[in-house]
């Protein structure tokens, strides 16, 4: 009997392609072990050396000491070397890429530097001018999803570039991710995931002032998330953060509260250079602000209820 493609698996001593992952956050971490996992070579960096030695040493990876010694590494394997970023914000994305021993400065042509940080738009284009300027390509791919869905390569990758360089990134992409969606130019993925993360952030702006309003009205938290767990806005978000909001003195940082203030930033200026008026994300802002003022954030998102509960 003949055996079909997808059930080969292939030779433990063959590497299905090579990576450099940039940025050891929790998303580049979960990213770069899964990568590892599915039997890719990868390589890490961070600008804090010993945490992209510590992600190397469990999953197995080389540690490179800057950007563009991981260009070079990638360089190696030919056309098929693949760079992932994921960086924290804008200032990181141009110190990588445009900084001394930066990405850019070591790009060789036809190299794909797939960035998956959560960046302005205007950054994005900025970044894809600079690497195009050495004859690389660059993708504005920002990704949605919790670090188990990372782990599990079950992102979704929003996708602003050339077909040709997603396409020659694409097995990298598609490792990561269970949708890859082409969204338009360089600057378009970052347009896409604000206005994802804009819904996401006032959802759970939302829900933890839901929460708090049960409990101050008397009704237990669990029960109350329960209904929600069953009702009609029982989106996944409330699925996975379950536990955080059930048990905020045990929850663990999966995005903290001084990110969703970094993102819903970026949305709200986004917002203001296309004329868009958006209320409820401003409402977001201006209580993820006043959290981090009373100390909340490096909190995970779901401690906006704790805040809430506490002012």
């Amino acid at each position: 009997m003949s055996q079909a493609i997808d059930d080969v698996s292939p030779d433990a001593g063959t590497p299905r392609g090579q990576v450099a992952v940039l940025g050891m956050g929790r998303m580049g971490a979960a990213m770069a072990q899964h990568l590892a996992e599915e039997g890719f070579a990868v390589a890490v960096h961070n600008r804090s050396i010993e945490k992209a030695r510590a992600v190397g040493a469990e999953i197995g990876a080389d540690v490179m000491a800057t950007p563009a010694a991981a260009a070079h590494w990638a360089a190696g394997a030919g056309p098929g070397g693949v760079i992932l970023t994921s960086l924290a914000d804008d200032a990181a994305c141009r110190a990588v890429f445009l900084g001394a021993d930066g990405l850019v400065g070591a790009l060789t042509p036809g190299q794909v530097v797939g960035d998956t940080s959560t960046i302005s738009a205007d950054t994005a284009r900025e970044l894809d001018a600079a690497v195009a300027g050495v004859g690389a390509h660059y993708l504005n791919a920002p990704v949605s999803g919790s670090v188990p869905a990372a782990l599990s390569g079950g992102l979704t990758v929003m996708v602003g570039g050339a077909a040709a360089a997603l396409e020659a990134a694409g097995p990298v992409l598609h490792t990561i991710g269970k949708r890859v969606v082409p969204v338009g130019p360089p600057g378009s993925g970052s347009v896409v995931k604000l206005a994802v993360n804009a819904i996401l952030h006032t959802f759970n702006q939302a829900l933890s002032e839901a929460i708090v309003l049960v409990e101050n009205a008397g009704v237990d938290r669990s029960v109350f998330y329960g209904v929600v767990s069953e009702s009609v806005v029982a989106a996944p978000f409330v699925g996975y953060k379950r536990d955080a909001f059930l048990d905020p003195d045990d929850a663990a940082v999966a995005f903290s509260i001084e990110l969703m203030s970094k993102d819903l930033r970026l949305a709200l200026a986004l917002a203001a250079s296309v004329d868009a008026d958006m209320p409820s994300t401003d409402a977001a802002a201006d209580a993820a602000g006043r959290a981090i003022d009373a100390g909340y954030g490096d909190a995970d998102m779901s401690a906006m209820a704790e805040f809430l509960r506490r002012r």
